[in-house]
């Protein structure tokens, strides 16, 4: 591994002794992680950590840290420009008196400064990442699957802003994602891993116009594709197969050419007709849940820790799920997503409002009666690792909920429910004594569904539920739920803010905006037809992955670098 400095011989950073790699690690190649919550201390302020980089790599004094940490804040845009923001102070104010206005100016970035990790929004503190990985000029920026965590919009910006932190910096990028749509939008050139190596290596176009490994193939086919309506989504196994060698060794192959052809294999796609035929049977069916005027709200401390008003997460919601329904729930984060689903369950009390079920006002049921509800409805949480108890075997937490609702008897027709269940989401049920660490992000989930199948509920509630996961294990999770749907006649709300996965797996579309509802419709009609800005905003956002997509994109950057000053 050789870093070529400009002028001089090519240095082999694996033989850097470690006390000398400083000079490369964060001065020359800096990186930005996955999850930024977990690589900020929760402790200490934003400001602190920030300078604290700087002065890692730098010389200078805590004032002209601070200083240099202002002006990478705006660089990354957490923090408006000086002009900006006195201009807006000056109407907030009615005044241009310059001492007020730039006394205002450094209360607002000293705030900032002042502000611990948790106070920050995802995308905020991605941003803060980004500027603390800057904060020494690094010629080359590794970026970890800077946007897997962030909604669409945030995602879209953060894609924006890397962009024009390379093209003014003139920096290096290596851009790590499962997703091949973000890589798209931002690389010049691709390198496919498959099982520790690079199976395919080529210019984003070449990568995208003609695949030439079946993994690549696959991983290209396994997204939701926006122009068609797809039955099943395809996934790497569709392009590569499990070869048991004569040592016994299990590997896995390309499927033979004819098997999948030169381009993608037969779509089996869903007419229009037949999609409105299944949504005019689904109304014929009735409503199973009706929300009438939810509203859902927090306290927020006030003066003295008293509670002055509380911030409405849901407000006055009102909607129908119908029997057998997907009906998908999409919007930023910070929406009131997650609230409203769990409201429905009653982890969450509602302030106001109603929610009908099975002829039951849900809001109005409590101890026993609400215990029975609660076995014909489940939740599978976004994060399956921190949903099962990392001391308890998957059989054991699949167990559980059997055991609470005294639902299966003998520790015989446990042990076999277990099985069936493990076995119907493509678990070996000799696993049932292993742990979740045991189990790699997919498989974890599949024990969640496998734990919220266990009673036999009519309503689920998906959370999230594969956002945390690559496209490929992501497509194998939404074919399962869809298969599960099928076999048990299963109805879901399925919450996320990828707008793409929520139009493969769901017959109508509800949009939230700031606790209210912006627009619901068929999926096909939201997606195709959006009524709201909101909508359409967030449609816009979501990475096309398309060769059309990235030859204009190339084309837009040539034009730049032909405008741009010598």
């Amino acid at each position: 591994m050789f870093w070529n400095e400009p002028g001089g011989a090519p240095i082999d950073l694996l033989e850097v002794p470690k006390r000398k790699m400083r000079r490369y690690r964060g001065n020359q190649v800096a990186m930005i992680f996955q999850e930024p919550m977990s690589s900020l201390n929760p402790v200490y302020t934003c400001g602190f950590q920030l300078i604290e980089a700087i002065r890692q790599h730098q010389r200078i004094s805590q004032r002209a840290a601070r200083d240099q940490a202002l002006a990478q804040l705006q660089e990354v845009k957490l923090l408006p420009s000086d002009m900006t923001m006195a201009e807006e102070i000056a109407r907030e104010l009615g005044s241009e008196n310059s001492t007020l206005v730039e006394r205002e100016i450094r209360r607002r970035k000293m705030a900032l400064l002042n502000r611990y990790p948790h106070q920050l929004s995802g995308g905020q503190i991605q941003r803060l990442m980004i500027a603390m990985a800057l904060s020494s000029n690094p010629s080359l920026l590794i970026a970890d699957e800077p946007t897997t965590a962030l909604d669409v919009t945030v995602q879209a910006t953060i894609l924006d802003l890397l962009r024009e932190l390379r093209d003014r910096r003139g920096m290096s990028i290596i851009f790590i994602t499962h997703d091949l749509g973000i890589i798209a939008e931002i690389a010049d050139q691709v390198a496919v891993m498959y099982d520790g190596e690079i199976v395919e290596a080529g210019s984003v176009l070449d990568i995208f116009e003609q695949p030439k490994h079946p993994y690549t193939r696959g991983l290209i086919a396994c997204r939701p594709q926006p122009d068609r309506r797809l039955r099943k989504l395809f996934t790497v196994s569709d392009y590569m197969e499990t070869v048991v060698q004569p040592d016994g060794e299990v590997t896995l192959q390309a499927k033979p050419a004819q098997d999948y052809g030169p381009g993608l294999p037969p779509v089996n796609e869903i007419s229009p007709r037949e999609m409105q035929i299944r949504l005019e049977s689904l109304e014929d069916k009735g409503p199973l849940l009706t929300v009438e005027n939810l509203t859902v709200g927090y306290p927020v401390p006030g003066v003295l820790g008293r509670v002055s008003r509380p911030v409405m997460a849901v407000n006055d919601v009102s909607f129908q799920v119908y029997k057998g329904e997907t009906f998908g729930l999409v919007g930023e984060s910070g929406c009131g997503k997650t609230t409203l689903g769990r409201a429905l369950l009653q982890l969450l009390p509602p302030m106001e409002g109603r929610g009908w079920v099975w002829g039951g006002d849900l809001t109005r049921m409590s101890g026993r009666k609400l215990r029975q509800r609660r076995r014909e409805m489940q939740i599978i949480f976004q994060d399956p690792y921190s949903s099962l108890n990392p001391r308890m075997s998957i059989g054991d937490a699949i167990a559980e909920p059997l055991k609470i609702h005294g639902v299966t008897k003998g520790k015989s027709n446990l042990r076999d429910r277990i099985h069936y269940l493990l076995e119907r989401v493509d678990l070996d049920p000799a696993s049932i004594n292993r742990y979740p660490h045991e189990f790699s992000g997919g498989q974890r989930q599949r024990v969640c569904i496998a734990r919220a199948l266990a009673l036999n509920p009519k309503f689920i509630v998906c959370d999230e539920s594969v956002s945390a996961l690559d496209v490929s294990v992501q497509a194998q999770v939404l074919n399962l739920l869809k298969e599960l749907q099928a076999e048990f006649k299963l109805t879901y709300i399925f919450i996320s803010h990828d707008l793409g996965v929520v139009k493969f797996m769901s017959d109508r579309i509800m949009v939230m905006n700031e606790g209210r509802i912006e627009e619901i419709g068929p999926a096909e009609d939201i997606y195709r037809r959006p009524r709201r800005d909101y909508t359409k905003q967030l449609i816009s956002a979501i990475p096309e992955g398309t060769v059309e997509r990235i030859q204009r994109l190339q084309t837009e950057r040539e034009i730049a670098q032909i405008k741009a000053p010598m």
